[in-house]
């Protein structure tokens, strides 16, 4: 499999839906396989909140691949011996795109909390710039899970015309207000970090880590199942020896707190409060009289609804509601719901009938 990472900068202004304008911006990405003569074999992979662009295969020094190697690769879900498949670090994002972690490009500072909001309709603008960079007329498939399949029911109301599939996975039309809830606690925990500092912490040389972690320990419970966690740990009693903390009494726990230190050493906290608000304000139906049916009727592309069964932050109700509604615009739409071991990141993992269903999907006449 042909791996090229690149950092694309674009030099034009972009006018943010918030109002504010970013002059310029990068945007890091990394693309496997290689796009033919006629440049219709490409496949945007877009990356939910804690992802990047790094999306398959094993970088230099890491012992993990990217977050959808299991489905990305020769021979594999997405065939990179047949797609050129493009995966990208959204603005706002800490992995090597513009964003609250990266020098303002006029003073060199960083930006921090002072950087504007985004929103995935923002995001998918900068990705149909980044089509444009490769001479992309039309992604043969848009796909991603959670705010990844958010971003690929954007792209195909954004832009009808720039794509053939759109496949949603473990995704919605709005995120629900327990989830909002669930997000402003996270938010919350980080502010009160004693080393936050109103989001200017990179200044004074500190990160709110303790804070960072805590916030990721709660979002990682939701991203699991009940069922799976049982089964994973149970009531079991972590090894002394093997404790990541002296207070930890469960396996449990010393997974948390493991995710939880992982998560705050690599990832920023004021591009985690722009990515929690981002799914928060996501609501294409709001620019159309709040109407979901009348806001679909703009699609021209197939889309693919996926729902897994053991997901309870984005439940499958999700999935019937865009599925349903799509029906009702007169879209070519399918919906299934699939067995996941593993809560709402079932959407990373591969298992022959999901593998099958996106297989079948993505080689379907568009």
């Amino acid at each position: 499999m042909k791996v090229n990472t690149e950092k694309v900068s674009f030099v034009e202004s972009l006018a943010l839906e918030s109002g504010e304008v970013l002059h310029g911006f990068d945007l890091m990405t990394e693309t496997y396989g290689e796009l033919n003569y006629a440049k219709d074999n490409a496949v945007l992979v877009c990356h939910a909140f804690s992802g990047n662009h790094h999306a398959a295969g094993k970088r230099d020094g890491e012992k993990k691949p990217g977050w959808w190697d299991e489905l990305i690769g020769d021979g594999k879900t997405i065939d990179t011996r047949n797609y050129f498949v493009v995966a990208v670090n959204n603005i706002g994002g800490c992995h090597g795109s513009t964003g609250p972690a990266t020098p303002n490009n006029e003073s060199n500072q960083f930006s921090g909390a002072s950087f504007p909001e985004v929103s995935v309709s923002d995001w998918v603008k900068t990705q149909k710039l980044l089509a444009d960079h490769f001479g992309i007329d039309c992604w043969e498939m848009v796909a991603g899970g959670s705010l990844g399949g958010m971003q690929a029911l954007q792209w195909a109301i954004s832009y009808p015309n720039r794509v053939k599939k759109a496949a949603i996975i473990a995704a919605s039309s709005k995120i629900s207000t327990q989830n909002i809830a669930l997000n402003e606690v996270a938010r919350e925990i980080i502010k009160k970090d004693e080393d936050f500092h109103d989001g200017d912490y990179l200044s004074k040389d500190v990160s709110p880590k303790k804070g960072l972690k805590a916030a990721r320990m709660l979002g990682h419970i939701t991203y699991l199942s009940e069922s799976n966690m049982s089964k994973r740990f149970g009531r079991r009693l972590q090894d002394p020896k093997n404790k990541i903390d002296a207070d930890v009494n469960y396996e449990v726990e010393n997974y948390l707190q493991y995710k939880g230190e992982q998560f705050a050493n690599t990832f920023d906290a004021n591009s985690y409060i722009l990515m929690t608000k981002a799914m928060d304000s996501f609501d294409p139906a709001k620019d159309f009289d709040n109407d979901l049916i009348k806001c679909l009727q703009t699609i021209q592309a197939k889309l693919l609804v996926i729902s897994f069964d053991s997901d309870w932050l984005f439940p499958k109700e999700y999935g019937v509601e865009i599925q349903m509604s799509a029906i009702k615009a007169g879209i070519d739409s399918s919906y299934i719901e699939l067995e996941g071991d593993y809560g709402h990141d079932s959407f990373l993992f591969y298992s022959e009938q999901y593998s099958v269903a996106l297989t079948n999907f993505l080689k379907s006449d568009g």
